[in-house]
């Protein structure tokens, strides 16, 4: 079945042998297919029966390939021979689709086939590897691609910047015959989420066992993205970062849109230049980002307007294009939700007798920072509104010491972390990937700091349980995961990517299911 959008979504099955492709389809049955790609150039075969009987016992429509790569179409005849019988025997066989190169449909010899099908549609590809089209050299490429009679056209394009999707997603809503766009790689990953929006006819999932770079599975387009929910006024927000695929963040605001009725999608885009990036979207569509590692303090320099928080701490970690006029909003939510979160947790240890806490639990306090990036600055500038004496360490020294300036703090170099006096009752704050998965095992300051630490925060929320955190408790320390940052931080970026309230129990349930 199709979405109600008639969206279709379809699962390529690249296998050796015909039992294995049979098997595979029953797995993508089960996990939401529509209907797979049956991409024969990677079954080994000795006769054409065994195609045969695998397209007659195929249990979901199928789409039938034969892949020739460009450079071998004239060279290999006993290869392309079998491409062009694999194809013929499909036509015959009144599989749902046919997907041929571009060059192979060109040919005289399949003409025939092609005129004479009966039920069978006919995709032809293109496989622009090697160089960055324009809008305009697609558009002259896809009229020629229609010429040959396709029913619709693919488009396959290897991505080395994300900015180079733009010209696809023109095609997409302005391609008068359905358009199937598939760019490859990481930072592709939104040509399939983002097809239905711009009017995209199929998407490709992959199974959950099976990752492809830039292919979302099966499973996260039905289950987190539902894409059955896109459409034309759909607007589109996303995480601006690089790496991205760590990201919780569409698990989170993809079903508090739904919840809430809001008509938006979040995805993941990996961005290597975030100026280039904000000069290439510059469409209304893209109304809200948050910003991660490495881009919080470069993107203060792309919007039009800063708040002056974001402004003072020198990074932001939201963007919202303003609807009235377009321009974008810079913001930091992650400075109130660390600050918060710390503050919370020694509140528990601190009430007054009168049940009031009378100042900032983190007034007077010896505040140690490890990172001065985008989270580092936040936490640095929000200790220090609290009355807390900061002291950053920093892997690029000059870094710490600007931050530590600006704060009115100290820094010390990196190296000497291990042979820091620390201060009893100090607060430990790890704004740094060190401890990120897949470098899990990884802790920033020894056992023996921790002893003498009142609480520790770790920015880092995958895994949620870092290995700092669980010596820290070990110690008698108070722990406050980054999971509890990710929680307050993504409140606040819902309600400036709506302009409205935030399903605050909602959220905070699902982020505690998913991590």
């Amino acid at each position: 079945m199709a979405f109600k959008n008639n969206l279709l979504v379809c699962t390529p099955l690249e296998c050796e042998t015909a039992g294995e492709m049979l098997s595979s389809m029953k797995r993508a049955e089960t996990e939401g297919a529509d209907l797979t790609e049956l991409r024969l150039d990677s079954l080994s075969f000795s006769h054409n029966s065994e195609v045969e009987k695998l397209i007659k016992q195929r249990t979901l429509p199928s789409i039938v390939s034969f892949r020739l790569e460009p450079s071998r179409i004239s060279s290999n005849k006993d290869r392309k021979n079998t491409c062009l019988q694999v194809l013929r025997l499909a036509f015959d066989l009144n599989v749902e689709f046919v997907e041929m190169d571009y060059e192979v449909a060109s040919e005289d010899v399949m003409a025939e086939y092609v005129y004479n099908r009966s039920n069978t549609k006919l995709i032809v590809s293109s496989y622009v590897n090697g160089r960055k089209p324009s809008a305009e050299e697609l558009g002259y490429l896809i009229a020629c691609m229609q010429s040959t009679g396709a029913d619709v056209l693919k488009l396959v394009l290897d991505v080395e910047k994300i900015t180079e999707l733009a010209p696809v997603f023109t095609m997409l809503t302005h391609c008068q015959i359905p358009l199937i766009a598939l760019a490859v790689g990481s930072r592709g990953l939104i040509s399939q989420l983002l097809g239905p929006k711009f009017g995209g006819f199929l998407v490709y999932g992959s199974l959950s066992d099976k990752a492809v770079p830039g292919m979302p599975t099966l499973l996260s387009l039905r289950q987190i993205y539902k894409l059955e929910y896109i459409n034309a006024d759909t607007k589109v927000f996303g995480l601006i970062s690089n790496p991205v695929g760590h990201s919780k963040g569409p698990v989170l605001h993809n079903p508090a849109f739904r919840h809430t009725g809001y008509n938006g999608i979040y995805v993941p885009m990996q961005v290597d230049d975030v100026k280039e990036f904000f000069r290439t979207y510059t469409s209304s569509d893209f109304a809200g980002f948050s910003v991660g590692i490495p881009h919080k303090e470069a993107a203060v320099g792309c919007c039009d307007e800063v708040h002056p928080l974001a402004k003072s701490i020198g990074a932001v970690n939201t963007i919202v294009r303003r609807p009235t006029d377009g321009k974008l909003v810079g913001y930091n939510t992650d400075c109130d939700a660390s600050i918060s979160a710390i503050e919370d947790a020694l509140t528990e240890r601190r009430i007054t007798h009168k049940g009031v806490l009378e100042a900032s639990p983190l007034s007077g306090k010896t505040f140690v920072l490890i990172g001065a990036g985008g989270a580092g600055r936040a936490l640095a500038f929000g200790a220090k509104s609290r009355g807390a004496r900061v002291i950053i360490f920093n892997r690029n020294y000059e870094r710490a010491k600007a931050l530590a300036k600006a704060v009115s703090g100290e820094a010390l170099p990196y190296e000497s972390l291990d042979r820091f006096r620390p201060v009893n009752g100090m607060i430990l704050a790890n704004a740094s990937a060190i401890g990120m998965e897949p470098n899990s095992d990884q802790i920033p300051v020894s056992k023996e700091i921790l002893k003498a630490c009142e609480l520790v925060f770790d920015a880092v929320y995958t895994p949620r349980n870092t290995r700092l955190l669980q010596e820290a408790k070990e110690v008698g320390a108070v722990v406050v995961s980054g999971v509890e940052m990710f929680i307050r931080q993504a409140l606040g970026q819902f309600r400036l990517f709506t302009g409205g309230l935030a399903p605050e129990a909602f959220m905070r349930k699902l982020v505690l299911e998913q991590f």
